[in-house]
């Protein structure tokens, strides 16, 4: 026996010393492999089939990690739930002991790699190694096209739009010649009415970080992670939490070397009762001249087209509004500079209540002509529920136009919860319009065109 007979896998792991917690990695696995708690994101041997969906979306590298091992002495999810740091590979001896210990005998240890399982004999389908992107016959992501639309996943955008900017990444962290950088707070507003009635379940700031002469360049779409002090309650450091940033290129005040984030922080449980989480409590309390240390930036794919005849859509709800605030105020200031070309900008925004909705005053003053906005609340008095996924629909002949629009680019960013439901209005659409969605969905994957970034 040997790997081809599934006895020696090459177990999928995710390296916590550089890992930062963004959730992309659970989100994007077809099988829910993958999960997490307070501390580690880990991955089940038992149901992990190596599609290798959750590769290419991470931003940090952290989930492209391997261990051969043999199948019964595989790492369990209570051991890496408990790792500061990934195992030591073991050596092709190491392997051969633990399969004598099992009483597997006669069995060679595999090579190392992902590509090292033969996926058809092993029992699980698995991604064609040169194309960790593609799809597998036999994944579940590849599925009849009923099934396949509620597989958001499989129509996410891997690439950028081919016109996007250059992006830098990971300049600052773990594995980065600089650990991080110390950023100053210039400036904490609170975005949301809610928490100024007496009972909030909880509010959202706007922060804006300067790192004065240190180099930090960002783009529309990316994201840093910020460090909380101190450390948690088994006494080692607290990890990086992901915040996307809701500045563009320029800065938050032009020509500086500064960027902003819209940070949620929860305040009651849904049963009423006090909540104080570490990081975006630590952040929304942030008082001007204070100096947080940041790492980053993250994210290459989900970013903005440069080319200006291009078309935007944007469907978001609450914090997921940050980079949609960036590639709005991008734009905007273009069209103030005379560069802005036409291309067409349109906003799904939704909340429970106009209250709720981060940034709901400047949204209103926005020029008509230059962005199409369309709110949706679910928890208004006296008033239907209405999602972004309905208010799509209530759009559809509109949105059909820009599905088929070779130049209309689609960013959807907020609760997981959103992304099926958006991803079927879409499909809806396109079949009302006479459109194959399957190859409109196909096309906007590999063109860059359609990107979800749910948490």
């Amino acid at each position: 026996m040997d790997m081809a007979d599934g006895v020696v896998i090459q177990q999928h792991l995710i390296d916590p010393e550089i890992c930062i917690r963004c959730n992309t990695c659970e989100a994007t696995c077809p099988v829910g492999a993958i999960t997490h708690d307070d501390r580690n994101y880990v991955v089940d041997a038992e149901k992990c089939n190596l599609c290798m969906a959750c590769v290419p979306p991470c931003p940090t590298g952290s989930i492209d990690n391997w261990r051969q091992v043999v199948r019964v002495k595989a790492y369990s999810v209570q051991e890496q739930l408990g790792w500061d740091e990934l195992p030591v590979a073991l050596t092709p001896e190491q392997v051969a002991e633990q399969m004598a210990e099992a009483g597997l005998t006669g069995a060679e240890p595999g090579r190392a790699g992902p590509d090292g399982l033969d996926g058809a004999a092993a029992g699980v389908a698995v991604a064609d190694p040169a194309n960790p992107a593609a799809l597998a016959e036999g994944s579940p992501l590849a599925a009849e096209p009923s099934q396949a639309a509620a597989s958001s996943s499989r129509y996410n955008a891997k690439l950028p739009p081919w016109s996007a900017a250059h992006a830098y990444t990971n300049l600052y962290g773990p594995r980065a010649a600089q650990a991080s950088v110390a950023a100053t707070v210039t400036g904490n507003v609170r975005v949301t009415e809610v928490g100024a009635r007496g009972q909030p379940d909880y509010d959202t700031h706007h922060i804006v970080l300067d790192f004065g002469a240190l180099p930090f360049p960002v783009l529309e779409g990316q994201s840093i992670g910020i460090v909380p002090p101190g450390t948690d309650a088994r006494g080692r450091l607290h990890h990086a939490r992901q915040y996307s940033i809701a500045s563009p290129r320029n800065g938050e005040r032009p020509g500086y070397n500064n960027l902003s984030l819209t940070v949620k922080r929860v305040l009651e449980d849904h049963q009423g009762r006090p909540v104080r989480g570490v990081a975006s409590n630590y952040v929304c309390d942030l008082q001007v001249g204070d100096t947080v240390q940041v790492i980053g930036p993250f994210g290459s794919s989900f970013l903005m087209p440069n080319h200006p005849k291009s078309h935007i859509v944007m469907i978001c709800t609450g914090t997921g509004s940050a980079p949609m605030r960036a590639m709005t105020e991008w734009r905007r200031r273009l069209r103030a500079s005379g560069k802005f070309e036409g291309g067409k900008l349109m906003l799904f925004f939704g909340a429970r209540t106009p209250e709720e909705l981060p940034y709901f005053g400047p949204l209103q003053n926005l020029p008509r002509d230059f962005i199409d906005i369309e709110l949706a609340f679910s928890r208004v008095a006296n008033a239907p529920r209405r999602y972004v996924q309905d208010a799509l629909r209530d759009r559809a002949a509109d949105v059909a136009r820009l599905l088929a629009d070779p130049a209309t680019y689609f960013y959807v960013c907020g609760l997981k919860a959103m992304e099926e439901g958006v991803v079927l209005a879409l499909r809806d659409i396109a079949h009302g319009a006479g459109l194959d969605w399957e190859a409109v969905g196909a096309t906007l994957q590999r063109e860059g065109r359609l990107h979800l970034e749910t948490y």
